[in-house]
């Protein structure tokens, strides 16, 4: 009888154990990491040394944002199944996250040295540079200064601050009862404070209206146009089912003094996490962290133009050079177009770090911001309300709960801030080749290797403007329906400033220019500048190649023409001699433009001879006129036929305003 009962009581003990594993995995799986958490506790209670419990607890820590919290599991994690080097991996990364760099680095090099995975053995190697460049930083000098906002935090969460027309907007998990599994803690809601800087008012706090704020989801990470009349959140993980599957975008207009119904922005990703969006200083530009497929690592920093009608293009990832194997999220663009945001791919104490990117001549250095703005928690959230003083977020040691808000100052006494604006109109020319105004032309900004950098439609008035840097070579590109798409160069060599003469923190230079479309017309002649021979050849030389080039250029961005290519003689030896030349001539260019990618039935040569001269080749007199001789020895090109191409300024994926609100005047 004895032995019967505890037979039953052994296989009790077993069916409950399973049940619990059997939940366990279940909570897990669906990421209610705080449920698994206790579940798998509950095991480890009987056997603290299961390596599965302990390795499903700590990978529920870090993936709930918890890391710190995983070293002591992922120490006794393994098991069959479980990928050793991975665990090896993320246990330094919770040693890096506790200050134990020494241990960290001992154990990553180890790692390195050992594991047989191509990516996480650069991975390993990339964190024992990164201690090392940690090693390095600390005997730099920093001039940060900070300070928790002890009167606008509390024991639950506050991040994400945004300052914008003296109030304060953060998120928060405070006045919560609903718990949110997958982390343990309560829903957020987005909340806004009046505030002077720093100095907030406690008495005004109050959580933004019904419809941006919602029961039992998670609402946060919001961003506004530089007017304050469009906002852009991030809302999702209500834990069901149904509905929206991870963390999406939202889009609201302020009018009539109301904010409208937020609507998702369609540069969401089903099944992807889309959050801590970001708008550029002048509210063009949309930068956004994502999980999305076809990315660097974990989460990526992309971008996404917005056009004039609320429009946003498809979205583009800023590239390895900013994002890592590891996670970038939170950018903020300055007012002097540096980038911040925080990563934990970057070299860091552990955790995410705050970044800069400073860009000088054309390329681009991140840096780390240093201690004290960088912990070995997680540092985020960064904005600036002045050019050397703003706020982050921080659940360092010795705050006042989860995430708190942090206030800060650059005391840097030789920071100077200098913004390089660089403003244009659109033109085109009419009958008499006067300018006249262009509207409605998109102007976009590319950098030295041809990638585009920002757009630009302009307005009735023609007029664009773009933020630039010193020191660099630009290309502006301008187009519209119904003329030629152009590029022209831009330098700002030889203008910028010298910051060691400027007394105030923030200067602005402002630089001027002009582009000029020509209307696309049927038998319309178009000179090329600096197309040269030899005296009575007709080879390509390499001066008439760079312009030959920019005509291939042309070709291709307008692929809706044909042309033809003419060359032009002086009335220098006998007309069938000059005719044959300029034929030779037309030929060879021709068959240059043609070997660049340009298909021939685009494309036809024409010699003219001298049979069409645009000055005198002499004088009344009967001398010699070099001048008017050098302006008849010249190459045209003329548009003999338009295709039905259709050419749009309408945006890739974009999102169209007028779908979601409708006009009222405001």
């Amino acid at each position: 009888m004895r032995l019967r009962f505890l037979l039953w009581t052994v296989a009790v003990l077993l069916l409950t154990a399973c049940s619990i594993e059997k939940k366990a995995k279940k909570a897990f799986l669906y990421e209610k990491f705080q449920t698994s958490i206790d579940l798998y506790k509950k095991i480890l209670a009987k056997n603290p040394n299961n390596g599965k419990a302990n390795y499903f607890v700590a990978e529920s820590f870090r993936q709930s944002n918890r890391i710190k919290d995983a070293e002591a599991y992922y120490a006794k994690a393994g098991g069959k199944g479980i990928d050793k080097d991975s665990v090896q991996f993320y246990y330094a990364e919770a040693l890096k996250a506790n200050g134990k760099y020494a241990e960290a680095k001992q154990v990553m090099s180890t790692l390195a040295n050992e594991t047989t995975i191509p990516g996480l053995k650069d991975r390993a190697k990339a964190q024992v540079d990164g201690i090392s460049y940690i090693e390095k930083l600390e005997a730099k000098t920093n001039f940060y200064k900070i300070k928790n906002l002890e009167l606008i935090n509390t024991p639950s969460s506050e991040y994400s601050p945004v300052f914008l027309n003296n109030e304060l907007y953060f998120t928060s998990s405070r006045g919560k009862d609903r718990i949110y599994e997958a982390t343990g803690t309560p829903f957020t809601d987005i909340y806004k404070v009046t505030s002077r800087g720093a100095n907030v008012d406690i008495a005004t706090v109050a959580p933004m209206p019904a419809g941006i704020n919602s029961e039992s989801i998670n609402d946060g990470c919001i961003t506004f146009s530089p007017d304050g009349k469009t906002m852009v959140f991030a809302k999702g993980n209500s834990g069901k089912r149904k509905g929206t599957e991870d963390v999406d975008l939202y889009i609201s207009r302020f009018r009539n003094n109301v904010w409208s119904e937020p609507v998702m922005i369609n540069i969401n990703q089903p099944n992807a996490w889309d959050s801590s969006p970001a708008f550029s200083p002048d509210g063009r530009t949309l930068y956004f962290s994502s999980n999305r497929k076809g990315g660097y690592g974990g989460d990526d920093i992309y971008s996404a133009q917005m056009d004039s009608r609320g429009r946003f293009s498809k979205p583009r990832n800023l590239g390895p050079e900013i994002n890592t194997p590891g996670n970038e999220l939170f950018p903020y663009v300055a007012e002097d177009m540096k980038l911040y945001f925080s990563s934990d791919g970057h070299p860091g104490y552990g955790g995410l770090d705050l970044f800069v990117v400073k860009r000088l001549n054309g390329k681009n250095t991140i840096e780390n911001l240093g201690q004290p703005m960088n912990s070995t928690g997680d540092d985020f959230g960064l904005f600036l309300f002045r050019p050397d003083r703003g706020f982050y977020t921080s659940n360092r040691e010795g705050g006042k709960g989860d995430d708190d808000i942090y206030t800060f100052i650059n005391e840097d006494p030789n920071l100077k801030v200098v913004n390089y604006y660089l403003q244009g109109i659109t033109y085109t020319k009419d009958k008499e080749d006067q300018l006249v105004l262009l509207p409605n032309t998109k102007v976009s900004l590319l950098d030295g290797k041809g990638e585009i950098m920002q757009d630009f439609v302009t307005g009735n008035d023609g007029k664009f403007l773009f933020r630039v840097y010193e020191n660099e070579d630009y290309t502006l590109m301008g187009q519209t329906d119904g003329y030629l798409m152009k590029r022209e160069g831009y330098t700002t060599k030889g203008k910028s400033v010298d910051v060691t003469t400027l007394k105030e923190l923030l200067t602005t230079i402002t630089l001027d220019t002009i582009v000029v479309l020509d209307k696309i017309e049927i038998n319309k002649i178009f000179p090329l500048e600096n197309i040269y021979y030899n005296f009575a050849r007709w080879e390509i030389r390499e001066d008439a190649a760079k312009e030959l080039n920019n005509l291939v250029q042309l070709l291709i961005d307008n692929p809706e023409i044909k042309i033809e290519l003419g060359s032009h003689t002086d009335s220098v030896d006998t007309e069938s001699y000059n005719l044959d030349l300029s034929q030779r001539r037309a030929n060879a260019a021709v068959q240059y433009i043609i070997q660049h990618g340009i298909s021939p039935d685009r494309i036809v040569a024409k010699g003219y001879g001298e049979s069409k001269p645009i000055a005198r080749n002499t004088n009344p007199d009967g001398t010699d006129n070099p001048v008017g001789r050098q302006k008849n020895r010249r190459t045209e090109f003329k548009i003999l036929g338009i295709s039905a191409i259709p050419k749009t300024l309408e945006t890739e994926d974009g999102f169209d305003e007028d779908k979601y609100f409708k006009t009222d005047g405001n």
